[in-house]
């Protein structure tokens, strides 16, 4: 038996049980779980956006520890290589597959949504060969706990949706997670990266890590008015981290003429379908995408980017709790509370 974090009712009480330990399926592995993400998306779960997940229920997606049984048709991996994966795992089989864009798999396994995830000691990752990342050893697993979704989904969002240039204004709406990591690669990359969001903490630390210009959205009365004045005509890429009307809708209406939005913050519930400017999109010829995820072989050069010293994610880990702690966290996340990315990196 093992200890996880479950909860049995959507938005009710989450509590730390002994549950039967995972088995791998042929094609899939068991993870002894060194450390694992407190994220926005769980809390998204817990409240019953997901329509993926099935009562009662463990959270947790974004991961890294130590492979501890293999199945039988895994050829890549074997027990004891420390790894980690992004949150959409790909079958590997599917058109989507086939033609390397995993994070929109046809048959996806996502653990702690599809699947029971790693708010645990133990958790069971279907599609192993397709998805799996070997972490170096100068990667330490709190860092790599911060990738799985956060940090690789800003990095697909930024180098390969976005494609973004050096010397150009990135607008990024929301300095959670996503929106941090997403300030820092773009910053890496040369870009001018303006931090949006209501609190001057986070706004401040934005600036530690790659922002160059912020603006509180709460004191600023036009915020496109004032991300078009200090970017001289508006955004080349802006980016909604946070997820909701006015930031989606604000991301889209910052951009220059031919600029690009990215949506990145999850659009659930009641915010499924926000108003858009469909009339600066026309006149502007602008462009709006989605992000989600990343594919497990991009990694390489984000892991390479990390190595070199250009990324330092680390620095985006606010705080480490023990799983205990998680019944009450991941409840509070609607409050926006605290400053960078928190960690599960202790399973007593």
């Amino acid at each position: 038996m093992m200890i996880a974090a479950i909860y049995r009712d959507f938005k009710g009480s989450i509590a730390i049980e002994n549950v039967p330990d995972p088995t791998p399926t042929k094609q899939g592995v068991v993870i002894r779980v060194e450390a694992t993400g407190l994220c926005r998306s769980d809390w998204h779960g817990w409240m019953g956006h997901d329509p993926d997940i099935r009562l009662p229920h463990v959270p947790g997606h974004e991961l890294a520890g130590v492979i501890e049984a293999v199945g039988s048709e895994v050829a890549s991996w074997r027990t004891g290589q420390c790894v980690t994966l992004p949150f959409v795992c790909g079958c590997g089989r599917c058109r989507q597959c086939a033609a390397g864009q995993q994070q929109v798999c046809d048959h996806q396994f996502q653990p702690g949504f599809t699947h029971w995830g790693s708010f645990a000691q133990y958790v069971a990752i279907d599609y192993a060969d397709a998805n799996l990342v070997e972490l170096p050893d100068a990667i330490a697993c709190t860092t790599a706990a911060s990738l799985g979704c956060r940090f690789a989904t800003a990095f697909r969002a930024i180098v390969d949706q976005g494609q973004v240039r050096a010397g150009q204004w990135v607008a990024v709406h929301g300095s959670g997670g996503v929106g941090l990591s997403a300030i820092m690669i773009a910053g890496a990359l040369g870009a001018n990266v303006i931090a949006i969001d209501i609190d001057d903490r986070k706004l401040d630390f934005a600036r530690t890590v790659g922002a160059v210009a912020t603006i509180n959205a709460q004191t600023v009365d036009d915020v496109v008015a004032e991300i078009q004045a200090i970017t001289g005509g508006g955004a080349d890429l802006s980016l909604d981290a946070l997820g909701s009307p006015t930031t989606c809708f604000q991301s889209v209406a910052c951009l220059r003429k031919r600029g690009k939005h990215v949506q990145v913050g999850l659009m659930l519930a009641d915010h499924q379908h926000p108003p858009v400017p469909m009339d600066k999109v026309i006149a502007g010829e602008l462009e709006i995408l989605g992000s989600h995820g990343m594919q497990a072989h991009r990694y390489p050069a984000m892991l390479a980017m990390i190595a070199a010293g250009k990324l330092q994610p680390e620095k985006l880990v606010g705080s480490t709790i023990p799983l205990s702690e998680a019944v009450t966290a991941l409840p509070a996340m609607d409050r926006y509370q605290g400053t960078g990315v928190t960690i599960i990196d202790r399973f007593e």
